[in-house]
């Protein structure tokens, strides 16, 4: 798995001051998309060890409220095989930070119910990790920039959590 991006200290990405993964790799490929050079799941630089032990060390201190892991899409399977552990890691370190994850796919038909497009071995430990999930794809006839955490109407906050 690549990755786009990590942001220290974000604000904008959940609730609090966070630490932030932008993935690569998304088959949505939604209008408007605010990150479409994450489509390519080659783009950035290789998610290994040394990166997850730098985002643990950036987890760290008392005032980062969570993780949060957006993309890309988490929930592309090629994705999942990698992330399923680091979140089960990040939880097991830091068990009272919250974990915030973005995804273009639905929650219901696409991730939780069996036969879902999205479901693959590591879906569930993925779900048992993350306490709020915003799911949908980014519609661009339903943008609306005075949503929190979202940047169209159809998409949904989820507290999992």
């Amino acid at each position: 798995m690549n990755y786009a991006e990590i942001k220290a200290m974000d604000i904008a990405d959940g609730l609090g001051i966070r630490v932030s993964l932008f993935v690569s790799g998304c088959r949505n490929h939604c209008k408007g998309c605010f990150n479409e050079c994450t489509w390519d799941f080659s783009y950035g630089k290789p998610f290994d060890s040394a990166t997850e032990e730098k985002i643990i060390e950036l987890l760290r201190p008392s005032y980062i409220a969570g993780f949060s892991l957006l993309g890309g899409d988490p929930f592309e399977e090629e994705n999942q095989q990698a992330l399923a552990p680091f979140l089960e890691k990040i939880k097991s370190v830091y068990p009272k930070k919250d974990i915030w994850c973005w995804t273009g796919y639905l929650y219901e038909a696409d991730l939780k119910s069996d036969g879902g497009k999205k479901r693959t071995p590591f879906t569930d430990r993925m779900l048992s990790c993350i306490d709020v999930l915003v799911d949908g794809p980014f519609i661009e006839s339903e943008k609306d920039l005075t949503l929190d955490f979202r940047g169209s109407r159809n998409q949904r906050i989820i507290k999992l959590h």
